[in-house]
């Protein structure tokens, strides 16, 4: 049995995760989802706690039938990148593959042995966390759309909205 592992932070978790996803499911019997930056949250580029994002996750795959085949873990970062994969590995359920578009991603696995595997990008332009919070910062609800409905409603549930703007706002006068 293959297990496949795929990093991001999910800020916030949209249609191109899921599509991600579905593609390691076809390749493998499982899927380990790693919620990288575990620690940060109610920042411009990481808006949601780690547990919003794992809802966010776990909602949408039961929509999609999948949530039986994933396990959804919290990883905090190290900023140490030597270590990194090492971490990884730790925290984590077991994995045979990593998928990753990354070139930093690739190099760190594959010094600890591990097959790294490329990932098709669905939509980049549109299915991209920062194109998706200046979205939200518009206040006009486009956003949703990109996202499966599961994750949408948890994000509106938060108030990712006003969230986003009170963050974004400054105590300047």
């Amino acid at each position: 049995m293959a297990r496949g592992l795929f990093v991001g932070r999910f800020q916030p978790f949209h249609n191109g995760h899921l599509e991600a996803v579905k593609s390691i499911l076809r390749e493998c019997d499982e899927a380990v989802i790693a919620v990288g930056s575990s620690q940060k949250s109610h920042e411009p580029d990481n808006l949601f706690t780690v547990g919003e994002r794992i809802e966010m996750i776990y909602e949408s795959l039961k929509e999609a039938g999948l949530a039986g085949k994933c396990l959804v873990v919290g990883i905090p970062d190290i900023n140490y990148n030597a270590l990194w994969a090492k971490h990884l590995k730790i925290l984590s359920p077991g994995f045979d593959f990593v998928y990753s578009n990354s070139p930093l991603v690739k190099r760190l696995f594959e010094e600890e042995r591990v097959k790294v595997k490329p990932l098709k990008m669905v939509q980049r332009n549109e299915y991209d966390g920062s194109h998706i919070r200046k979205l939200m910062l518009e206040g006009k609800g486009a956003w949703k759309r990109l996202l499966p409905p599961a994750a949408a409603r948890i994000a509106a549930a938060v108030k990712a909205e006003k969230r986003l703007k009170e963050i974004m706002g400054s105590d300047k006068l």
